[in-house]
Formats: C-alpha cells, structure tokens, sequence
C-alpha cells in the first residue's frame, strides 16, 4: 500500500474537503486539527498504548482517529454527522481496528459499548476533540453516568480546561471545578494554539486530563444536596458563603440558622465560595442535609 499524507495537515484536509464538498457546520463546533505534532502530545498524555481500547467523540474526517489506530489495539469512534460517514469510511479505510458509529454520544450506553466492542480489552479510555458548545453536557453525562473508562483525555475550549482543573481561592475555580474533581483527578496537560484548527476558532484550545477515581474523595450524606449546595455556594461570586446560602435556602432556614450551622461545622460565613476546598463543603453540605432531616 503507498504510503500517505496524514489526514492532520493542512493539503490533505483540504484536499479532503475539496473531494466530498464538504462545508463546516457551526451548529456542531467543527474545527479539525492540522498539526501532527499535536496529535502525537495527545497520544501521549492520554498514555495510549498497544493494549488499549479508545473510544472517541466527534472523528471528524479522522485526524485523531487515524492517530489512535495507530498506537491503540482498537478504536471506537461516535460521529453525530451523517455527512461524514462517507468521507471516514475513505480517509480511515487502510486501519482494520477502527469501528465508527453513527449516533449522538449522550445517547449511547457507554457499560454496552464497552462490553461489546471491548470485552478483550482491560484498559479502555475516551480520547477526543471536543466541540466546544457541548463540552461541559458531555463530560458530565459520562462522569454521572460512570462510564466504566480509566481517563479521559479531551481537546477543548482552554478556559473550561482550567475551571475544570483550578484549585481554591484561583479566579477559574468553581462549582464545575468541584463537580469534575469529585470524578477525578484533573489536570491541564497542554495549551494547543487556535491556529493548529482548520476552521480557525476564536479562542485558543487546552488538553485536559481526567484520571477517574476509584471512589469519591469525600464521604457525602447525598450527592445530589451537595451539588446544589455547591453551585448555591457561587451562584454570585461576589458575596459571601453565608449570604449566597441564605438567599438559596430562604425557604428552609433564617440567616441566623444558616451562620450558626457554619459555625457549628467551623466555617465562617463571610468566606465566599473559591475559598472553600472540596472536603470543607462536604462538611458543609452533609450538616445541613441532617438539618433537612431534623426539621
């Protein structure tokens, strides 16, 4: 077989476009990566090898798919695009470890995927280029929904990588810092330039890695009370814990009820929100959780 360009350069990509008449659609955030060099660092910092099983979101013509095919025993990839079926099934014809499904990833069972296409597989792990208007809708149905990968490592917009990854009392930590970090073990691996991109995006890119956890960091009397808590916590980053709770919880509890169970807990109520690390609003949340019980 002749050996060919990669797909991740500019002449090919758009010779590949230029083939099938392709044109981008903003509704689905397509930009396509035309650096291999960028390729190579995500491969790497999502420590894929001959043993692994890759799952990937978004191909796109194949840029990184071909690139996992490459170093991963096999690839599974999700295209919510029916107008590039066609164009991967070409690009991507010369790997016979790639398999590529046409559906949104938000619809799919990740545990059926897995035991379908990966039962041979112990170590099976996400890799993509997200499109940045639904990166955060994405990661987060896959961390509830527990899906059974052992990282995830994914291009996206580079500020949600930093709130994702930030740590307290930084300007970019937040409750989706809070939210991801209870699933894992986040940090940034890279800053990828917005000209690597064809269509060229607004904002510069970032390669985050999640490490998922084996179990939580803290032990939480319920899940779903912390999260609201936390997002209460910095609904307005200005004001003080004590003032963002009161105004959440005015139905159940007076001011003074609130400050003397942060008290209680050791907190002080003029604290805001990004000082407060994950544990400390575990303490937090499981005190007034009792509190909904009692009362």
């Amino acid at each position: 077989m002749t050996a060919t360009k990669a797909i991740a350069t500019p002449v090919r990509t758009q010779a590949i476009l230029k083939k099938y008449g392709f044109a981008f659609k903003k509704s689905l955030g397509q930009n396509f990566l035309i650096d291999v060099n960028i390729l190579d660092k995500i491969i790497d910092a999502a420590e894929v090898n001959g043993e692994t099983g890759a799952i990937e979101i978004g191909p796109g013509i194949g840029a990184l798919t071909e690139h996992l095919a490459k170093h991963a025993k096999k690839v599974v990839a999700y295209e919510i695009d029916q107008r590039l079926m066609p164009i991967l099934e070409d690009t991507l014809e010369p790997y016979d470890n790639i398999e590529i499904v046409n559906q949104d990833i938000l619809k799919a069972n990740m545990t059926e995927l897995i035991t379908n296409h990966f039962s041979d597989i112990k170590d099976v792990k996400l890799v993509a280029n997200l499109p940045y208007y639904i990166t955060t809708p994405i990661l987060m149905h896959l961390l509830m929904a527990g899906a059974p990968v052992s990282s995830i490592t994914v291009m996206i917009q580079k500020e949600v990588a930093e709130r994702m990854a930030a740590v307290p009392n930084t300007k970019s930590y937040g409750s989706l810092s809070i939210a991801v970090q209870y699933y894992t073990e986040a940090h940034v691996a890279m800053i990828v330039p917005k000209n690597v991109f064809m269509p060229k995006p607004n904002v510069d890119s970032a390669v985050l890695h999640l490490k998922l956890r084996e179990s939580p960091p803290v032990e939480l009397e319920d899940e779903v009370f912390f999260f609201d808590l936390v997002r209460a916590s910095f609904a307005q980053r200005r004001k003080t814990l004590r003032n963002n709770l009161s105004r959440h919880f005015k139905d159940r509890w007076s001011k003074e009820e609130i400050e003397q169970a942060l008290m209680n807990v050791g907190i002080n109520g003029t604290r805001r929100g990004e000082s407060l690390s994950m544990e400390e609003f575990a303490t937090i949340s499981n005190k007034f959780y009792q509190l909904t019980k009692i009362n």
